[in-house]
């Protein structure tokens, strides 16, 4: 077994000493066992508001080679550079 320390708020205290009194059972017991039956919530469903309104032909952005993507990036950059130097 091991030891572990938690922080509780008064509320939270005062709770856990009023149920281990009323149940003849040790503080450590009392929150072994509702450590034990804890279930976690479900997370709520994802729900995406644009789910299903592209088109195209499902292909992923992270197929299309990088150069495709950078040709002509900068191009009108560039020739606003060139205008500007005449």
């Amino acid at each position: 077994m091991r030891k572990t320390s938690v922080y509780l708020s008064d509320e939270e205290s005062d709770r856990l000493a009023r149920l281990a009194d009323e149940e003849g059972k040790s503080q450590a017991e009392i929150i072994r066992r509702a450590i034990a039956s804890y279930a976690p919530c479900d997370p709520p469903k994802r729900v995406f508001s644009m789910a299903g309104c592209a088109r195209g032909d499902g292909t992923s952005a992270a197929d299309v080679p990088e150069e495709e993507y950078l040709r002509g990036f900068g191009r009108d950059a560039l020739a606003a550079l060139q205008r500007s130097q005449r």
